[in-house]
């Protein structure tokens, strides 16, 4: 897998399989260039340069995409494909004989007179595209056309003609510049021999089926201002520069080799030459670490329409950068979500255009310490703890017993309640109007285990610091939790774990939360209990590329992620498969069964590799179809998915994590 991605002509050629597979080239701010191997943009979110205004939000889809047209002998071969009403047109993609990512998503077209290699790469840290045109094999120069096709448009939203649009462009010395609309960054194309020809022109009904799927507005018309042309001759190239910067007389081929040198210095840890899959995950967690606006880091939950949100940043940090060894990041992404706590909570999202974060959620905190918890192990760097955290973690706890936002608070018991009958605060967030889909307010069982684990860690960090009155209050109050926790979950009639405990009863739904009793670092439950939790979860809800979030026995079961925004939201936690919970899962594997586990979890994670040659090339999907074929669906490339699997697949598949605390599982 940490080969080259190739396809040949008869997957290129094959519309239906090609369009699938979607390439992504990210820059480390929140933008993106990304399509599909067509070249057809088959979703809204789809473009050749979508830029965060406010790093990493506030995205605009500025340029659409830019067509292709080649002229030899008087005769012309289009590249570019859009989808429109009944037909395809152009169908460049029927002379695409090969595709590549390498590191770039790379196509070559070839008819029987011409070939012509077209490489697209985005650079690190800047809203920059660079498309080079490698011209092969002709028998004289040939003519390329570019026609660029503006959309101009929050990325959420669609465009349709309309009379505010600006009409010119200007060009001056090989170098376009055009602005969409007032207020927006303006697009710069600029190569050397570049010419051009105003030519403004709406076209219109692009569709994007992709949108359709999901019952969502599919149709939209882009702007052109003109078409830039330039002669290129056989054995030579022509590299174009997409930039919201004047990129006038820099060298685009050498940014493609500067960002290419950068790719092959992404850390990846030594040794995964045994698996091969880890090694590519550990090369796609690059692309979910950005930088937010106020220059510390964060974690993108997913592209192409999640932001940076508290919990999947916390989950994911753990396998995006200290696998990866990547600690300073560790340490920017636990800086900018501590400057944020209010009234102990962490925010769960960063809105798109900077206005107040949003506090609405009971985990994202708790994950906090594991993420905390994991990076001592990784670094043993308690100085930046005690300097930076120290006193945020005490105020955390503080706020939680006496009760904070949407009614978190320490039960009578000890155990962590949190929201009521009309909140989701849990990662099964799924709300459609007043409709909540898996209501989950109470005494959560993994709400719990994470409680469970906050009071660990801070105890450990305690006893490192020498406050040991404190350290003995919280020694007490974690064995009070845990003494709570198994009396109160126990399910002993399905030989599992109660999925919520409130007022109304005990939720005996089989979902995957459960599993967090095991896998997190300060597990609940050990010896026969544990292995009947992970048997009752093994057999109900396993699939190959995830978890099932509820037992195909629930009367609640939807297999497939499908439909309009009722019907998906409806199936997202009442059974669709979540490939984050593969990480969990795999960690509870080989605690519970040793090494005829972890020889499973290799074999798991190994199943792996062709998902990543189907959707989101090089990475992992959001989620799945909880039935076979076990489509991908969700978000391309997941921040979570990829983390899950790069740790478990690192610590405890080779083995090759961080000695563990004596109190931690072993």
């Amino acid at each position: 897998m940490s080969a080259p991605i190739r396809f040949d002509a008869a997957l290129t050629r094959d519309f239906p399989r090609a369009s699938s597979r979607e390439w992504l080239e990210t820059n480390g701010l929140g933008s993106w260039s990304s399509a599909t191997i067509t070249g057809a943009n088959t979703r809204r979110y789809h473009g050749l340069l979508v830029v965060a205004t406010h790093p990493p939000v506030g995205r605009l889809v500025l340029l659409s995409r830019i067509d292709e047209t080649l002229t030899l002998f008087d005769q012309t071969l289009d590249l570019g494909c859009s989808l429109f009403p009944g037909t395809i047109h152009p169908q460049g993609y029927r002379h695409l004989a090969s595709f590549a990512l390498d590191p770039f998503p790379t196509f070559t077209y070839a008819t029987d007179q011409l070939t012509l290699r077209k490489t697209v790469g985005m650079v690190h840290g800047e809203h920059t595209v660079v498309i080079r045109y490698e011209l092969l094999r002709a028998p004289e120069a040939v003519r390329l056309q570019l026609r660029p096709l503006f959309a101009g448009r929050d990325y959420h939203h669609l465009v349709q003609a309309n009379d505010s649009v600006r009409r010119e462009g200007r060009f001056r010395d090989h170098l376009l510049r055009y602005q969409p609309y007032p207020g927006q960054p303006s697009v710069y194309l600029w190569a050397p021999g570049l010419q051009y020809t105003a030519a403004p022109d709406w076209h219109y009904n692009f569709r994007y089926p992709r949108e359709e799927e999901r019952g969502l507005e599919a149709s939209e018309d882009l702007f052109t201002c003109g078409t830039l042309h330039s002669g290129i001759e056989p054995g030579s190239a022509l590299t174009v520069i997409v930039s919201t910067t004047n990129p006038e007389m820099r060298d685009g081929a050498a940014l493609l080799e500067q960002e290419a040198t950068r790719r092959l210095q992404v850390p990846v840890p030594a040794g995964l030459e045994a698996e091969p899959v880890v090694a590519q995950l550990a090369r796609a967690a690059d692309q979910f670490l950005v930088r937010r606006n106020d220059g510390l880091h964060t974690v993108l939950a997913g592209y192409h329409w999640f932001t940076d949100w508290g919990r999947d940043t916390m989950i994911s940090l753990p396998g995006l950068c200290l696998v990866t060894g990547r600690f300073d990041e560790a340490r920017s992404i636990f800086t900018a979500f501590a400057t944020h706590i209010s009234q102990g909570m962490i925010p769960n999202r960063f809105p798109d255009y900077g206005e107040q974060p949003d506090y609405n959620t009971v985990d994202a905190t708790l994950w906090f310490f594991v993420a905390l918890q994991r990076y001592l192990d990784y670094t043993q760097d308690f100085d930046f703890v005690e300097t930076d955290l120290w006193p945020a973690l005490e105020d955390i706890l503080i706020w939680h017993r006496r009760g904070t936002r949407s009614h978190i608070h320490v039960a009578a018991d000890g155990l962590l309640w949190a929201g009521d009958e009309g909140t989701q605060l849990t990662w099964m967030d799924a709300k459609v109007n007043d409709w909540v889909v898996t209501p989950r307010h109470g005494k959560p069982v993994e709400v719990n285990a994470l409680w469970y684990n906050a009071l660990r860690v801070t105890e450990r960090l305690a006893a490192h610091y020498g406050e040991e009155d404190l350290e003995a209050h919280l020694q007490r109050e974690a064995s009070r939790v845990a003494d709570a926790f198994c009396g109160t979950f126990w399910n002993e009639s399905a030989g599992c774990l109660y999925d919520v405990v409130n007022g109304s009863g005990a939720d005996a739904a089989i979902r995957p939360n459960q599993i967090l009793a095991l896998s997190l670092p300060y597990p609940l439950l050990t010896g026969d209990r544990a292995r009947r939790v992970f048997d009752t979860v093994d057999k109900h809800l396993f699939t190959p590329y995830g978890l099932r979030t509820l037992s195909p026995t629930d009367p609640a079961y939807r297999g497939r992620y499908e439909g309009g925004p009722w019907d998906r939201d409806g199936a997202y936690h009442q059974g669709t498969a979540w490939a984050w919970l593969m990480g969990p899962f795999i960690t509870a594997l080989v605690r519970v069964y040793g090494d005829a586990g972890r020889q499973r979890a290799r074999h798991i994670l190994r199943e792996f590799e062709g998902h990543m040659c189907e959707a989101g090339l090089g990475t992992v999907s959001e989620i799945f179809d909880a039935e076979p074929p076990y489509i991908p669906r969700g978000c391309i490339a997941q921040a979570w998915s990829v983390a899950e699997l790069l740790r478990a697949g690192y610590e405890d598949v080779l083995g090759r994590g961080p000695a563990l605390n004596e109190n931690q599982a072993q």
